[in-house]
């Protein structure tokens, strides 16, 4: 019993403290953001938050505990409907409550749900259809391929938000005006280097925690009899909580095109270098590793792809969209604890 308490208290500590470094990593975020402009400062986030869900992936995936072939499949399909649905919809609610309707600039966020749902295609549907394995596997030569395709895919978006078509992923001129973040003075290159070194230390204490949380996870899911899908589904919502308080935060402040930049960003980096590098570590120490998803999933997912095109399909959104997704994400959360 008192060993059973004090694991409490530890888990308890570990989780305000997890909050705590969270809330640290999107504060320091957010003065780099403001440093660099968009689409730099959320591509910063997205991309150092990626970082935190491989490092997790990849300790899992080493340890070789049962089901550890399934964790990379199901944090990355969790994060897809997390950000999708979870994400998007409660930053569109929460915006429509108090603004009623936001805009955004749909060139950039369409081109960006384009991507996405080619990668979750390549990495999370091919593995069923392909007939050189059974089951939900790529063979080793699919499975670099996927991997690289992945990559390359990623690296031709991020080419085309931050080079070519920038401004598809900069606020109307309209939200400028009532932005108050972009007219105030930006920080110092002392304060951005300080944050810059913060916001590295705040993100090693989110791997480091998560990774000790994540035994506590998987005996609780155990514990529970609930579906070992929710080791990944608990991973994902660890890794991105800096990115969507952040995203929910800048949605409230009618900043809509800053929360779809990091929503759709984590999405895309989920993938494209989660993936590749999973892909590689797997190859090389030759770890078994499955990424097809099951029917209902794939329903899921493609629905959420369809509600999704046509929520941002016009540039504009209001709390009924949001109220949509938020649906889904409820039936996907419910689903994956009776599938």
């Amino acid at each position: 019993m008192t060993n059973l308490l004090s694991q409490t208290w530890f888990i308890a500590l570990m989780s305000v403290t997890l909050i705590g470094a969270v809330l640290a990593a999107v504060h320091h975020a957010e003065v780099i953001a403001h440093k660099t402009g968009e689409p730099f400062g959320t591509l910063i986030l997205s991309i150092s938050v990626t970082i935190i869900e491989v490092s997790l992936i990849i300790s899992m995936m080493l340890t070789g505990h049962e089901g550890s072939e399934f964790i990379a499949r199901d944090a990355v399909f969790a994060t897809v409907m997390i950000v999708i649905n979870g994400v998007i919809g409660l930053c569109i609610f929460m915006g429509g409550l108090t603004h009623h309707e936001m805009t955004f600039r749909n060139e950039g966020t369409n081109s960006a749900l384009a991507v996405l749902t080619a990668l979750a295609t390549f990495i999370l549907v091919m593995p069923i259809v392909t007939i050189s394995t059974p089951g939900p596997d790529f063979t080793k030569s699919q499975l670099a391929f996927a991997g690289i395709a992945s990559f390359a895919l990623y690296i031709a978006f991020l080419f085309f938000q931050t080079v070519s078509h920038r401004d598809y992923y900069l606020p109307k001129t309209e939200d400028k005006k009532t932005d108050i973040n972009f007219h105030a003075l930006k920080p110092s290159n002392t304060k951005t280097a300080v944050s810059g070194a913060l916001l590295i230390l705040s993100l090693i204490t989110v791997v480091g925690l998560a990774e000790l949380l994540s035994p506590a996870i998987e005996r609780g899911v155990a514990a529970a009899g609930a579906p070992k899908t929710i080791v990944g589904i608990a991973i994902a919502l660890l890794v991105l909580m800096p990115e969507g308080f952040a995203a929910v935060r800048a949605a409230k402040a009618n900043r809509l095109q800053s929360s779809l930049n990091l929503a759709l960003g984590s999405a895309l980096a989920s993938i494209g270098l989660t993936i590749p590098t999973v892909a590689a570590i797997a190859i090389f120490f030759n770890l078994p590793l499955s990424l097809g998803i099951s029917d209902l999933n794939m329903t899921l997912m493609y629905l959420s792809f369809f509600i999704g095109a046509l929520t941002l399909a016009i540039g504009r959104t209001t709390l009924l969209q949001g109220v949509v997704h938020i649906i889904i994400f409820l039936e996907y959360l419910f689903l994956s604890l009776v599938p």
